[in-house]
């Protein structure tokens, strides 16, 4: 009983640093996502199956950052390093959860994208509310079984006492590392999963976005090229910046990432990327822009009113 206690400290020590610019780009994200999910409810053009899937990531994006940052915060405002062993737990089961939603929903967004350059008659009847909200709910609940399963095999490797993690989170290889056992069984299980959960949704969007650009090259409509280059192009980059980074630090057998570019990938994927979104899908976008610019004047006009009935209630 000794040896478990000791195995498994009751907090660990996080000695990586976040600096304070992850609170400008947390902020940024709270606003840029949170603007994105409003305008696209708000807007009754908006109501189709892409601007479903982008508030599916709004969403997202929102959960994400706000399982991560609001500890490092804590840590870096209030300069102390620990977090206690269930804490880290909770952090660690979310962080891979919703890290496994991004790399599934993004290739359900290219299946829609699909669907609608190369089917595009047929696009709202396969692309049917029911159909939607199924493909969502599965795929939430993939990634809860994937984090699950990766999250238990990392918690029960024994750490002999070790608390210091060298990160500013408790991520996953941050946790293999300092195990004092040899873990090339669960770094190779990480590994093929990994496979599943990332390599083969990227193989399913590069397969998507073949047929697109035939579709794309063989369209006379210039107008057409554009609108489709356009969608798909935000979608791509996004695509690009998130596997990017997930590739290069989940999908190197022995975990061959330097310590200090594990940081500065996950820094990025889960900080900078969210914050990202919202203004590459709306840069190039002319109907989000249009209800983005819907929403601002309904909150000028809701402010105006109240501004208002305050005078009129002081007279």
């Amino acid at each position: 009983m000794d040896l478990i206690n000791k195995s498994h400290p009751k907090e660990f020590i996080l000695l990586g640093f976040a600096d304070r610019v992850v609170t400008v780009f947390y902020l940024i994200t709270l606003v840029g996502n949170t603007a994105i999910i409003l305008a696209s409810l708000l807007d009754s053009h908006l109501h189709t199956p892409m601007y479903f899937f982008l508030r599916n990531l709004s969403l997202l994006d929102l959960c994400f950052t706000t399982s991560i940052v609001p500890q490092m915060l804590v840590n870096l405002w209030g300069h102390d390093k620990t977090i206690s062993y269930v804490g880290c737990v909770i952090q660690l089961y979310v962080y891979m959860w919703f890290g496994s939603i991004e790399c599934l929903l993004l290739a359900v967004m290219s299946y829609d994208r699909f669907t609608a350059i190369c089917k595009p008659l047929h696009y709202l009847v396969i692309m049917n509310p029911h159909l939607c909200l199924k493909m969502v709910i599965k795929v939430w609940s993939i990634s809860l079984a994937n984090s699950l399963v990766l999250c238990t095999l990392t918690l029960n490797l024994p750490r002999c006492g070790n608390n210091l993690l060298d990160h500013f989170l408790c991520e996953l290889p941050a946790m293999v590392k300092i195990a004092c056992i040899d873990t090339t069984a669960v770094e190779m299980s990480v590994f093929a999963l990994g496979i599943v959960i990332v390599l083969t949704p990227l193989i399913l969007i590069l397969i998507s976005y073949g047929y697109i650009a035939k579709a794309v090259l063989r369209m006379k409509s210039k107008a057409g090229q554009r609108k489709a280059v356009n969608t798909c192009g935000s979608h791509l980059t996004v695509v690009s910046i998130f596997y990017g980074a997930i590739i290069y630090l989940y999908l190197q057998p022995g975990n061959n990432a330097s310590k200090d570019q594990g940081k500065f990938l996950t820094l990025f994927y889960t900080i900078i990327t969210p914050s990202l979104n919202p203004l590459i899908y709306t840069l190039r976008n002319k109907d989000m822009k249009e209800a983005l610019k819907k929403l601002m004047r309904v909150d000028h006009k809701s402010t105006k009113s109240r501004k208002n009935w305050k005078s009129q209630e002081k007279n």
